[in-house]
């Protein structure tokens, strides 16, 4: 059977090239909201954490109709930290756009969800948006697309892929490089003419291959993915199984089943092969499991998710203020909450350490971590987590560390100081390409070498450069790199932070808090300049007489404290140090509370 009628797509880019805008213009004149409905910008970021960053972290499902025909769209994120989230919807789908920005051109995540596409055969349209920007250099960006197919060893028919000249923001498109464009017309025209009919088999068994996870509190788990083969009703005796695992096999039922309309889930009596579908009634429904008739177990073979390259230690909170702030603080909620984040997220490992009370877990980057930190924080959760490490591997007795792809785009007389940057971090320059009064830098740089580098490479720029980063290869280790030049101020004491001690203390650095925080023994509460950690007694009070008075305090001027981000508090922390998370506060302390210990440890680590 050939649907005239459908058409599934995924749109993918690399972050802040427009995706989500793009999608709000297309269902807009698609005619999914009223005229005179309002609606909020970047619709289908939805989530709070989204919303505050600007960011697509989760891939959404939305649809719109044009000429009677349903096109599913697929929003896919942008950041490298998230392409777990595309790798897993590019099995949905039958082409893709892919978004490029007309000024800044491919970038590193533009090449690595493109290969994504190619590997699976997709077919592809190339849309050049922005192209209403001052700076847009459309002809170069077009030449720098095919380079880039070619590069990736791209069929004939995928290098004859059309190109659509778009602006998301203003919600127009154009066949002509030179053109502008009323409306998006001649994209939608594009999709139905260059995405061909999907040909399916509506008579044989059922298959459902799912491929993304939803939870409702109502009705439990709820599946989605597409129907690969046959027809799904409500009530349907199904079995879930999976390629991986055939021995494992779970027979229910489909108790709902719902397409999707818009931003909405419309329930329906039935879906044909292609329909893309969200399903509940299976309680241990994962992603990658195919849903089958029970007389026809046949399980569908799902895309390799890319292994994760940073891991991190989740622990129980130990600290003096252990318990005060959090809702949940046991082992059992950490481990229970942990382990039921691998059921949404693929690129996610999980796994159990030698302490009961710690959890060793693996993800794609620092970002992928700290969204699953903050998520859990606003969540009332408190623990505690270790600094950021990359995980090795061991190739023919050789040990091996993952490499980032660095492209980094800064003004013309700020490159020394990334050249020096990069040389200390074991960086190997690949390209270096003028692009006006700016140059494009990029680098093979080892992962671990970019803990901690971003906001030095704001500071080397000015604030006015742009770097983004993507997974490369394993390559042979590249030697010890120095994680962290400056010391911290700790604590000496635990109390509440006076004027008078943090005065005396802010001649040593910068510091981390202001006057009245609480704070205890092996806090760090500043950023030395120098190597090693200094303490500091931020809690010492200026002894009374008859000839001085406490009210003389007011006449000392602090320095407003550095505020650091959970992100920056993650690049900051040293291997001996530890994050303490909890729902009110972040604060950094050392592994080894008391000072003496701590000494100690220094000195034996030194003779060893």
């Amino acid at each position: 059977m050939i649907r005239e009628d459908l058409r599934n797509i995924a749109i993918i880019a690399h972050v802040d090239h427009g995706k989500t805008t793009m999608v709000d213009q297309m269902l807009k004149q698609g005619g999914t909201f009223r005229e005179n409905q309002v609606v909020e910008e970047r619709v289908m970021d939805n989530g709070a954490l989204e919303k505050e960053r600007g960011i697509t972290i989760l891939a959404k499902n939305t649809s719109m109709h044009y000429k009677g025909v349903k096109i599913n769209i697929v929003d896919t994120p942008g950041h490298a930290d998230f392409s777990g989230e595309v790798e897993r919807s590019l099995k949905m789908v039958s082409g893709v756009l892919i978004l490029v920005d007309a000024a800044e051109g491919p970038m590193p995540q533009t090449r690595f969800v493109t290969q994504k596409a190619l590997e699976l055969g997709l077919k592809l349209i190339i849309v050049v948006n922005k192209i209403d920007r001052p700076d847009a250099r459309v002809k170069e960006v077009i030449d720098e697309v095919l380079e880039l197919l070619m590069d990736l060893n791209a069929s004939d028919d995928q290098l004859e892929s059309p190109f659509v000249f778009c602006s998301g923001r203003a919600g127009t498109a154009t066949l002509d490089e030179n053109g502008t464009g009323t409306d998006l017309t001649p994209l939608f025209d594009t999709i139905l003419s260059h995405f061909p009919p999907l040909e399916l088999d509506e008579k044989s068994p059922l298959q459902i291959l799912v491929s993304s996870i939803d939870y409702n509190e109502y009705v439990g788990r709820i599946g989605i993915g597409r129907i690969e083969r046959g027809v799904a009703k409500p009530n349907m005796d199904v079995t879930a199984c999976n390629y991986n695992r055939k021995d494992l096999a779970v027979r229910g039922k489909i108790v709902n089943l719902y397409e999707i309309e818009g931003l909405e889930r419309m329930p329906c009596e039935s879906a044909s092969a292609g329909d893309i579908v969200c399903f509940s009634g299976l309680e241990k429904i994962n992603i990658g499991d195919t849903v089958c008739v029970s007389d026809c177990v046949e399980p569908v073979a799902f895309v390799k998710i890319s292994d994760p390259t940073v891991e991190m230690i989740f622990s129980v909170n130990d600290s003096p203020f252990a318990g005060k702030e959090g809702k949940f603080v046991t082992t059992r909620h950490l481990r229970d909450r942990l382990y039921r984040e691998l059921l949404r997220d693929v690129s996610l490992h999980v796994e159990d350490t030698d302490s009961a009370d710690s959890f060793r877990v693996s993800g794609r980057g620092e970002m992928h971590l700290s969204i699953l930190i903050e998520t859990m924080r606003r969540e009332g959760f408190e623990f505690q987590v270790s600094s950021p490490k990359v995980l090795f591997k061991e190739i023919d007795g050789v040990k091996y560390e993952p490499i980032e792809r660095l492209i980094a785009d800064v003004p013309g007389d700020n490159t020394g100081p990334v050249f020096q940057s990069m040389g200390t971090r074991k960086g190997e320059l690949l390209h270096m390409t003028a692009m006006g009064s700016r140059m494009r830098l990029e680098f093979l740089v080892p992962a671990r070498g970019l803990f901690g580098y971003k906001s030095e490479f704001l500071t080397d720029t000015k604030g006015e450069g742009v770097m983004s980063s993507v997974f490369f290869e394993y390559q042979p280790y590249k030697g010890e790199i120095s994680r962290r030049e400056a010391g911290s101020l700790v604590a000496f004491e635990t109390g509440e932070a006076v004027t008078y001690g943090l005065f005396n203390a802010q001649g040593r650095g910068t510091l981390f808090i202001d006057a009245g925080t609480q704070v205890y023994e092996g806090m760090v509460v500043g950023v030395s300049p120098k190597e090693g950690d200094i303490n500091v007694n931020v809690c010492k009070t200026k002894h009374l007489t008859n000839t001085r008075s406490s009210s003389s305090d007011d006449a000392l001027r602090l320095i407003p404290p550095k505020r650091l981000s959970l992100e920056e508090s993650l690049e900051f922390i040293g291997d001996d140090e530890l994050l303490e998370i909890t729902p009110q506060n972040i604060r950094i302390r050392k592994q080894i509370l008391n000072g003496e210990l701590r000494a100690k440890a220094r000195a034996k680590a030194k003779l060893q």
